[in-house]
């Protein structure tokens, strides 16, 4: 009888530990899981914040391009002032004349470091910066008449952001990627058709450009 009660006893316990074996195995299986899953949604939380920063940045640095664009372009260059004893012809032409030289668009990237159109050279830009997107001091012109109108980032990669943007920005609604992000002076130079995808320029000011327009690409190392 006492062999019996032992034997029964070994089993139940043999039973008991194999049992808890299998359990704990389980919740180690269930742990690890949890683990991998934690870590994956911390890595994309992580990832998507430093998308963020990296939007952040671009915008800043393409508003210092704009307003660079901008600053170059209102510089005034040459004489306005016409002698009232001109006849109406002459003073056509050269009104016409003096406008081309009043306001004009840069030609690349460096005359915005060193504007040599004066005895004064002129920094409207501190340097060519790097585009937070693709690690690269390189951007896409957008360009007009031969003339840099604005910059954009070459990256393809999907905006997080797609609204909430300043006055100035508000054709980078809905883009489905950075490089339709086109940072234009004045920022109404470039708007979108009705299908929301082509860019086109539209200027409201008083310098006569062609009406073509076609994006490229320019680079610069620091």
């Amino acid at each position: 009888m006492k062999t019996y009660r032992r034997r029964a006893t070994a089993r139940f316990l043999k039973r008991f530990f194999f049992s808890q074996r299998g359990f704990s195995y389980f919740w180690l299986l269930f742990l690890v899981a949890f683990l991998g899953i934690g870590l994956a949604l911390t890595s994309e939380l992580l990832t998507t914040a430093q998308q963020r920063d990296k939007e952040r940045e671009l915008l800043a640095i393409g508003h210092q391009f704009r307003q660079a664009i901008g600053s170059y372009y209102e510089v005034q260059q040459g004489n306005s002032q016409i002698s009232a004893s001109q006849n109406s012809s002459t003073t056509a032409t050269a009104t016409v004349s003096s406008l081309s030289k009043l306001r004009q668009y840069p030609t690349s990237l460096e005359d915005l470091l060193q504007d040599q159109r004066s005895q004064t050279t002129k920094r409207h830009l501190r340097k060519i910066f790097v585009d937070p997107m693709t690690g690269k001091a390189e951007w896409g012109l957008y360009k007009q008449g031969g003339k840099i109108v604005g910059i954009f980032s070459l990256s393809e990669r999907q905006p997080i952001k797609m609204d909430g943007f300043e006055a100035n920005d508000a054709s980078f609604r809905q883009k489905t990627k950075y490089a339709e992000w086109i940072f234009a002076y004045p920022s109404d130079a470039v708007v979108m058709t009705n299908d929301n995808q082509t860019a086109r320029p539209r200027f409201a000011t008083d310098v006569s450009l062609p009406v073509s327009s076609t994006p490229t690409s320019g680079s610069k190392t620091n």
